[in-house]
């Protein structure tokens, strides 16, 4: 069980995807996501310059020592770089004992707490009627959750919108397939948060007129709100029954949803860009959020993100993993996992990878009536191919960047 090969891979079929590849002495291979979204090759660096020599010869065992030798060792510690370097190892490591017991590795986490992970997906438009359509198209696939997402009138370019002419022109692939484009620039979008404000509940009342009470609807944010504006929205979209309000202002300042909490009862998701349980201990603490949003991925691996879901537990938080496609079919698996043996488990994020992604990782997940499932077959249930992902060269790719009307830089 010592580790006598470790590979950094990088692929990029739809988008680009960091992969660790331990292999131990005696045959057995573990798999472990370390993208990190318009920064990849920083992680890429920082695995094969500094983690890997540490982790030859080591004992794939040995996870919980591991994962604190890699967080202690370093001293300058935390960080999006050094995290998903960490979650890499911790998730190939997770995925090599559980190909060693011969049990898939949610049944190491303590076994399954219910049959399937809940599931939500990203419906938008540039009106109300294409929006419509975009529902009914994740029915269609068997979505019970959906997050809603909605041009505003006078603005030309925004997150979550599909239908978005500027990313059409630029590369034929849907935005919410993937926002970050591939090329030598990130792409500009623009932003007014008063005509924002204006406009989402607007949308969000009729989509409840359409679909009824009963779909639990989620709506991002995206950190491009004030505590007060966001504290505005919250209030305003009370009528219409959120799953959850997302990322409704930078949650830096943890502070100021103590602000928002005074105002709405709306319940809110925040965490996706933090990556240590030292980023929730306020906002778990004072209960001022009711899901965390961190992805496996991000967030130092399964080790890690347990830990910080036993914390919220005690405050009845619960989890809404990140699950974007910038998260590879390994990170998924991987938080699918950890979703099935959590009590606390909320909703997974989950959008499908495209055809290219599915050919360069194999994986046992399933997805049926709305519900994921990591499936039974030992360790993580995901295998790389390594031949086809080497048909597929990185591909330098930025995520897109807000500016106002005035020209100044804003949230994106």
């Amino acid at each position: 069980m010592r580790i006598d090969k470790a590979e950094v891979i990088v692929t990029s079929p739809d988008r680009n995807f960091v992969t660790l590849k331990l292999t131990t002495a005696d045959g057995l291979t573990g798999l472990g996501d370390a993208t990190l979204n318009g920064r990849e090759m920083a992680v890429v660096a920082y695995l094969s310059e500094h983690v890997v020599p540490l982790l030859l010869g080591r004992d794939a065992r040995r996870i919980e020592d591991t994962w604190q030798f890699l967080y202690r060792s370093a001293y300058w510690r935390r960080g999006p770089v050094t995290m998903a370097a960490i979650a890499a190892v911790d998730m190939a490591l997770w995925d090599i004992k559980g190909k060693a017991a011969g049990m898939p590795v949610y049944e190491l986490l303590g076994g399954a707490s219910r049959n399937g992970l809940l599931a939500y997906g990203h419906a938008s438009g540039r009106d109300n009627e294409e929006l419509f359509d975009s529902v009914r198209e994740h029915q269609a696939q068997g979505y019970r959750a959906i997050r809603i997402q909605s041009a505003v009138p006078g603005l030309k370019s925004i997150y979550g919108i599909a239908s978005n002419a500027t990313y059409e022109e630029n590369s034929g692939v849907r935005y919410d397939h993937e926002p970050a484009q591939r090329g030598g620039l990130p792409n500009e979008e623009d932003w007014d948060t008063r005509s924002y404000l204006r406009h989402i509940p607007t949308v969000f009342e009729a989509v409840r007129n359409e679909f009824g009470p009963e779909v639990p609807l989620l709506h991002d944010g995206h950190h491009r709100m004030t505590p007060i504006q966001a504290a505005q929205l919250g209030k305003s979209l009370e009528p219409y029954d959120l799953f959850w309000l997302e990322d409704c202002t930078p949650a830096e300042n943890q502070e100021a949803l103590r602000l928002v909490r005074q105002h709405t009862t709306t319940p809110l998701a925040i965490g996706e860009i933090f990556n240590t349980v030292w980023d929730y201990q306020q906002i778990v603490r004072e209960q001022l959020i009711d899901y965390v949003r961190s992805a496996v991925t991000h967030t130092g691996g399964i080790t890690h993100l347990k830990k910080v879901l036993d914390y919220a537990s005690q405050y009845q938080i619960k989890s809404g993993m990140h699950g974007p496609t910038d998260i590879s079919p390994v990170g998924m698996a991987a938080a699918m996992h950890l979703g099935l043996s959590i009590h606390n488990f909320g909703i997974q994020e989950y959008m499908k990878h495209g055809e290219k992604t599915d050919a360069v990782f194999e994986q046992s997940y399933t997805w049926n009536d709305g519900f994921l499932h990591p499936g039974d077959k030992p360790g993580l249930g995901v295998e790389l191919d390594v031949d086809e992902a080497g048909n597929y060269p990185y591909i330098r790719a930025y995520l897109p960047y807000n500016r106002l009307a005035d020209g100044t830089v804003h949230d994106w």
